[in-house]
């Protein structure tokens, strides 16, 4: 896909409140169909986008005295804000991401990990998919020795509709090589629900 087609969205709009009963033409409706089409160019501005052009200027970090790719102990990103848009009903969800992982022979900037999250969560989603979308962009991009992707995030289909929970949230998970072994994961979920202090 070559981007978001701003024109048709706003006749789309258009329809969508002729649809519910209202008049477009109202002065105070006027400019939504335009605004409408401005935020789903935000909101979906990650279909069709790589992901792992933002994984491309990772760094080596060399290699030990044996000559295997050196390794650390694991990068954890804490409290990552993301939104994105349930495909369901096309209401948005927002939340919370912390990503770790394990290096292999290469390590990214720490910007350019908030920048994956922001480019898969830019698109119709499931969160469950999402997190597994994060961990295979990583996974990819620096062949670490394993990942861990959380997840926490308040769907709007939840809270405003249906059911109405106000106050719930839906976790996942998503794990890879070494931390879907479970002591080493409880281990990187310690850290963070540690809090600032570690």
């Amino acid at each position: 896909m070559t981007g978001v087609d701003a024109a048709r969205i706003e006749r789309a709009v258009r329809e969508l409140l002729l649809a519910i009963g209202e008049d477009p033409d109202r002065p105070e409706l006027a400019r939504t169909p335009a605004r409408v089409a401005e935020a789903y160019q935000e909101f979906f501005g990650g279909i069709g986008a790589d992901p792992q052009v933002h994984l491309a200027d990772s760094v080596e970090i060399g290699a030990a005295e044996d000559g295997e790719p050196a390794t650390g102990d694991a990068i954890v990103l804490r409290d990552l804000h993301f939104r994105s848009v349930c495909e369901h009903h096309l209401l948005p969800f927002i939340g919370t991401a912390h990503v770790a992982y394990l290096p292999g022979a290469k390590v990214v900037g720490l910007g350019r990990i908030p920048a994956v999250v922001d480019t898969l969560a830019s698109r119709p989603q499931l969160q469950e998919r999402l997190a597994e979308e994060i961990a295979d962009a990583l996974e990819t991009g620096l062949a670490p020795r394993g990942v861990l992707v959380v997840l926490d995030a308040v769907h709007s289909c939840v809270t405003t509709r249906g059911v109405r929970q106000e106050h719930s949230s839906t976790v996942t998970v998503a794990s890879r090589g070494a931390l879907t072994e479970p002591a080493a994961r409880a281990e990187v979920i310690a850290l963070i629900g540690s809090g600032r202090g570690v």
